[in-house]
């Protein structure tokens, strides 16, 4: 047998790991959460508990990872180090965790602007899901910039948005395309014909609010086209807009996509203009240092196969 010590082996370097699971569970929690007592309602340990771990890692580590800033911690410049790795750990942790568990897959976490959200992430789920009945899944639906946040953030593993805002940390992947619309009531006066750029500049509008990937889309599109709007109404959810426009006196401009049922009924008509057609890419996001487990994986694929 040779005596040669075995290079591949951890216990080569001749020191035993002191970090361990538990103490970048906290920090990460810490991190997200902004004070010790929040990250010990997310771990489920008493903030005692909770705040001797984080000083342990911290002392383990030689490093200070938090500001004290009255009663909260800030992450600092090592701690802004740490956390992607931290996170990549804690992800590649709870997928060894699942990996026997048959009757439990590691859940699907997502994010996604509320057009994505609610006109083409369920059917893409509930194609996914059939494949995956053990996988649970959880869809948080926002704004771009909420999405943004979520993703850069470690909240979700895959982000869905319409903007095209970014964030350094993360990876902006094309995906789809969708065409933006002017809608009215039947009644509106601009119903009738071919409404001109000075026409729509007179108009009242109802557009989403600011932060979203509808609203920027939009902006960019008029604003190029007709210039100034007078925008009256600003509103967190297409529903709402659909239903004003429908039931008053204001313009709206909405992915074809999300009016495709009340143009059919007739409760909102198309507008003719001289604009020429607003088209846009949708996007999904990554973040630079997450692990994907394997069934985030699968669902990415998915989603990329389906894009048109």
């Amino acid at each position: 047998m040779s005596g040669k010590t075995d290079q591949s082996s951890p216990a080569f370097a001749g020191q035993r790991l002191r970090v361990n699971l538990r103490q970048l569970e906290v920090f990460a929690a810490t991190a997200r959460a902004g004070t010790v007592r929040a990250a010990a309602d997310q771990v489920a340990r008493s903030q005692s508990a909770a705040s001797a771990t984080l000083v342990e890692l911290e002392d383990t580590l030689g490093a200070q990872l938090f500001d004290r800033v009255g009663r909260r911690l800030l992450l600092n410049e090592n701690g802004r180090a740490l956390l992607p790795k931290a996170m990549s750990l804690l992800d590649r942790a709870a997928e060894l965790q699942h990996l026997f568990a048959a009757e439990h897959d590691a859940p699907l976490r997502l994010a996604a602007s509320l057009t994505i959200g609610e006109c083409l992430l369920p059917d893409l789920l509930a194609n996914w899901k059939a494949g995956h009945p053990a996988s649970p899944v959880q869809l948080m639906i926002g704004n771009t910039s909420e999405v943004i946040a979520a993703v850069a953030g470690f909240d979700v593993d895959i982000g869905f948005i319409e903007g095209r805002q970014t964030h350094p940390q993360l990876i902006v992947r094309a995906w789809r395309s969708d065409e933006l619309v002017i809608v009215a009531a039947p009644v509106h006066p601009l119903a009738r014909g071919t409404a001109g750029p000075r026409q729509l500049a007179e108009a009242t509008w109802a557009l989403r609010e600011r932060g979203s990937g509808t609203r920027e889309a939009v902006e960019r599109w008029l604003l190029d086209h007709v210039g100034s709007l007078r925008v009256e109404f600003e509103l967190g959810s297409p529903e709402a807009i659909k239903r004003l426009v429908a039931a008053g006196n204001a313009l709206g401009c909405l992915p074809r996509e999300v009016v495709a049922r009340e143009l059919d009924q007739g409760t909102l008509v198309e507008l003719a203009t001289r604009l020429p057609r607003a088209t846009r890419r949708l996007a999904i996001v990554l973040h630079r240092d997450k692990h994907l487990g394997r069934g985030a994986e699968e669902f990415l694929s998915h989603c990329l196969s389906s894009g048109t």
